[in-house]
């Protein structure tokens, strides 16, 4: 036994002596993924969940993962929803802001750590994100008024808005308010739809009945709030005699068109604005050059670098080649309620 311990101790006092040796660290491949976190308003609206489905893929192929939260429409829940993606050491968070004043102190903190943050289709007012991704909301505006210009006879137009906490809702108003004034078009007055909750514009119209009746037109801020205007108008027997506009282009609207008890939707390619959103987001985590970059948007502070997209509006004369031939909605779904096949 003495022999034995004799010969260990040997042993320590040469490893003791020896040079240490150095070793790379094991870095797993899952540690040298980028990371994404991405904070949804709600899935309330359509077209939500084709833009987290566009960004997730595209995030992807370019091998990073994306965390997904949502909100439901609460700022309080999405502070917090970012706070933890903070804790989590994102690289990115992408921002679909609930309230565009509130969440400028945890995009700071989030910027302190070196984390990319990017607002997605809502700018974070007087935030100072690092890209701001959307489309041309004043543009979404002046094509809405545009079409009740062209259609003719409308004097009067009564707008059902989006909430005032997103600051896209601003851009458009000016820009529907703009052209109206323009053409001598008079906007009697503005509900703003809190949440972007369609049933609130329901009942604000079931409150107010005898608004169809004093308008020509009544301007939606999106098509979830011209669902349900139009939905309060075929009640009452009044669908297709009072012209209603949106946007999104989403399916329903899109029938609502072909019906002729919808004039026009704004289409916004929103593949296209995700995917955008996504490679530049990847770019900005690598410190490369953004090349998408249409110029700068101030956030009632900063100026913050930009990429924006054009909306497109559609109308009975155009459905089939914007929307059908791009593959938004496919014939079927968009004739399904209408006489003939519109060939």
């Amino acid at each position: 036994m003495k022999k034995i311990l004799g010969i260990l101790c040997a042993l320590l006092l040469l490893a003791g002596c020896a040079e240490p040796v150095e070793t790379e660290p094991v870095v797993s491949p899952a540690d040298d993924k980028i990371s994404i976190g991405i904070s949804f308003d709600s899935f309330l609206i359509e077209r939500w969940e084709r833009d987290r489905d566009v960004f997730v893929s595209t995030a992807k192929e370019a091998g990073a993962e994306v965390n997904v939260q949502n909100a439901n429409g609460d700022v309080a829940t999405q502070i917090e929803q970012i706070e933890y993606l903070i804790d989590k050491n994102m690289d990115a968070i992408v921002i679909v802001g609930v309230d565009a004043e509130r969440l400028k102190d945890v995009v700071a903190e989030a910027r302190a750590k070196g984390i990319v943050v990017v607002a997605y289709d809502r700018m974070l007012n007087n935030a100072n994100a690092d890209l701001y991704v959307s489309f041309d909301n004043r543009r979404v505006g002046e094509l809405m008024a545009e079409a009740l210009v062209k259609k003719g006879g409308v004097g009067t137009v009564y707008m059902l808005s989006g909430p005032t906490e997103d600051n896209n809702v601003w851009g458009v108003n000016e820009g529907f308010q703009d052209i109206c004034a323009q053409n001598g078009i008079t906007v009697q007055d503005i509900f703003y739809t809190a949440g972007w909750r369609p049933e609130n514009a329901y009942d604000f119209l079931a409150q107010n009945p005898s608004i169809p009746d004093e308008v020509d037109a009544l301007m939606c801020g999106n098509d979830g709030i011209a669902t349900q205007v139009v939905r309060f108008l075929a009640e009452r027997r009044k669908a297709g005699h009072i012209l209603v506009t949106g946007q999104d282009a989403e399916l329903e609207a899109c029938q609502r068109i072909v019906q002729g008890t919808q004039l026009t939707t704004i289409y916004k390619p929103v593949e296209k604005e995700a995917r955008a959103a996504a490679k530049a987001t990847i770019a900005l985590i690598k410190g490369e050059k953004v090349n998408d970059l249409t110029g700068t948007e101030n956030d009632g502070t900063y100026d913050v670098p930009a990429i924006v997209l054009t909306p497109i509006a559609v109308t009975r004369d155009n459905i089939d080649s914007v929307i059908i031939g791009s593959g938004f909605h496919t014939r079927d779904e968009v004739y399904l309620y209408a006489k003939g096949d519109g060939g």
